[in-house]
């Protein structure tokens, strides 16, 4: 397992090759056997092979070809729907429509999600994740008819690898390793955490084709920018507001 760990890879074209069924469940059992708050199990996952579904979560998903390429997209949710009612029907009022509780099950599903990543690899499979997914909740949540009490928060493609992408580089070690309190990163420690990264042939022709100074301008002014996370944020506040997250008085 730790040597799958180590050569984890994001797969971005796949083969049309179909994932058999007990593949499948046996990838997904391994997903449910995550860690959950309190055993209350508060995720959904959707699998989705339906092509015209599909095509509708590939234009959520800002048309990336991978999610019409990978035999199946999995959506991992936010899902206090289900307890909800199960409290309900057993005589039980619930209080479960609070950030506090969006966010316990966003950590739910995010387990989960990589329990089925782990699941996957193993046998042999290759994923990739979505950071559109919270991007464009609002309009999964339209695609995937999903009630209130239940928001999208990651996705991922699955399916057999048609390329082997090198290992994308990671920061070292100590610098994202505390031992027993936070130590603060001094100007030093940065130079030196990021050296790496930012003398890396591909990266420094990242910052060429994007016409900018350093590499950390990429991720401000190009792919991460201040205008587009707050705008994206704006949508995803209002997205967990309609699916009835939001009552904190």
């Amino acid at each position: 397992m730790i040597n799958n760990l180590l050569s984890h890879r994001s797969i971005r074209k796949f083969k049309n090759i179909n994932i058999d069924d007990k593949i499948l469940k046996s990838i997904l059992d391994a997903g449910i056997r995550a860690s959950t708050t309190g055993n209350m199990q508060v995720y959904s996952i959707i699998v989705t092979k339906d092509e015209k579904i599909k095509t509708k979560l590939w234009e959520c998903h800002f048309k990336q070809d991978m999610v019409l390429q990978a035999p199946m997209i999995i959506t991992f949710c936010a899902d206090f729907n289900r307890f909800n009612k199960w409290c309900e029907y057993s005589n039980a009022i619930p209080g479960y429509d609070n950030f506090l509780s969006f966010y316990t099950a966003s950590i739910d599903a995010l387990l989960v999600s990589q329990n089925v990543a782990l699941a996957a690899e193993e046998q042999n499979l290759g994923i990739c994740y979505l950071g559109t997914t919270t991007y464009m909740a609002k309009k999964i949540i339209d695609v995937l008819k999903l009630p209130k009490h239940v928001v999208p928060v990651t996705s991922i493609v699955i399916g057999y690898p048609d390329e082997n992408p090198g290992l994308t580089d990671r920061l070292p070690l100590e610098s994202v390793i505390h031992y027993d309190t936070y130590k603060d990163y001094s100007k030093e420690d940065i130079s030196k955490f990021y050296k790496e990264k930012e003398s890396l042939p591909e990266n420094i022709e990242f910052i060429k084709i994007n016409n900018t100074e350093t590499l950390a301008q990429v991720f401000t002014e190009k792919r991460y920018s201040k205008k587009d996370n707050i705008e994206f944020s704006k949508q995803f506040l209002e997205a967990i507001k309609n699916q009835e997250f939001m009552n904190n008085d």
